[in-house]
């Protein structure tokens, strides 16, 4: 009797669990991909969602409703009065910011996310040129699904190195980290297309100003290694050596692919402070014009060192730029907080200390290869 009574209890305890669960049934329930958040009027916020519904035949449309409310709560009860599925943010991924919400400060929005346990902290996170909603609702003729193109834009954009990653983990971290600020890739509405048009930099949680998306480059290279990247710049006249060709040209266009790279950043004197930055990339050249003998070792020394001056220049122009901008989203701060014992560091002080910072550039570039074709 004992035995059969284990049985049953092992049975019945499945149910009751399966009973304590809140279930959402797909074709009774509207999936937001996507929030959009931008100054609403008297100081509300207004709220714009791109809402996936499936109906019984697994047919399924997409709703971007709007609204404006005091908070996101708030706005998600409105938005539900305008649907006939109740609304569920599981399946969010995307968080996009109004350049002038982004201005005045968006640390609510980020811990409004930060604190729902239904929401992934691998989500995208991302501004917009002008408004949220206008870039939403428009009926784009080759785009069905507003919320997913734009997930999928960043994420293999992310994936293959030519935009920065800024996931509601990392926002979060670079908002309330002592040494570093945060930033996100820039979206803008382009005729029919929405389109990646830089990065916006922020100090604490306003931006306060961008950079291009061609920067992307230089700034993942201080930041962090690359994988397997692409980049192309240009030498100018006065970057090319003399002896490079007979005949030198205003400018060399070259492009290179399956880049990878490290980079080693040592704190030399922490009261100014400084810095040593050394970055080994090695590459593949894939395209390069005018023609320069690249089958001679003596010509691809001579380019390798020129195009590694030209990368050492970029990368400090745009460090100097974020510094005048009293915005470190390359975590200098981390490592001098790391190297300097009882440093005491906080986000003023660093912002301080890290206007008047110095750093020392250094870029070993090797060209492995060329002529490959894809």
């Amino acid at each position: 009797m004992k035995k059969y009574r284990f049985y049953f209890i092992i049975l019945f305890l499945p149910s009751l669990l399966i009973g304590c669960v809140e279930t959402n049934i797909l074709d009774r329930v509207g999936l937001v991909t996507l929030v959009g958040y931008d100054v609403g009027k008297e100081e509300r916020m207004a709220t714009t969602s791109a809402v996936r519904e499936v109906n019984p035949e697994f047919q399924s449309n997409v709703e971007v409703v709007t609204t404006e409310n005091s908070t996101s709560k708030g706005n998600r009860v409105k938005t539900n009065r305008k649907l006939s599925k109740k609304v569920v943010v599981g399946q969010m991924r995307v968080v996009l910011f109004g350049e002038e919400l982004a201005k005045d400060g968006i640390r609510r929005y980020i811990d409004a996310h930060l604190e729902n346990p239904t929401v992934s902290n691998s989500l995208y996170m991302a501004v917009t040129e002008g408004e949220v909603a206008p870039l939403l609702e428009y009926e784009y003729q080759n785009i069905d699904d507003i919320g997913q193109h734009i997930f999928r834009l960043l994420e293999q954009n992310i994936e293959q190195e030519n935009m920065i990653s800024s996931t509601l983990h990392e926002v979060g971290r670079d908002l309330y980290s002592e040494g570093e600020d945060m930033f996100m890739p820039i979206i803008k509405k382009e005729e029919e297309l929405v389109e990646l048009s830089g990065i916006a930099i922020f100090k604490n949680d306003k931006m306060v100003s961008s950079i291009r998306p061609e920067d992307t480059f230089y700034v993942k290279l201080i930041g962090g290694n690359y994988k397997s990247g692409t980049f192309e710049t240009i030498l100018t006249k006065e970057e090319i050596p003399d002896d490079l060709m007979k005949n030198k040209p205003d400018e060399i266009p070259i492009a290179f692919d399956a880049l990878t790279s490290e980079k080693e950043l040592k704190l030399i004197n922490k009261n100014t402070p400084e810095f040593d930055l050394n970055i080994t990339i090695k590459t593949r050249l894939t395209e390069i014009y005018p023609d320069v003998n690249i089958g001679d070792p003596k010509t691809v020394k001579k380019l390798e060192d020129a195009i590694s001056k030209n990368l050492s220049s970029e990368i400090s122009r745009v460090i100097a730029y974020c510094q005048s901008l009293e915005s470190d989203i390359f975590s200098f701060g981390d490592k001098y907080r790391s190297s300097v014992r009882n440093s005491k560091l906080t986000k003023e002080k660093w912002h301080e200390l890290y206007k008047n910072m110095k750093v020392n550039v250094k870029v070993d570039l090797t060209i492995l290869r060329s002529g490959v074709f894809e």
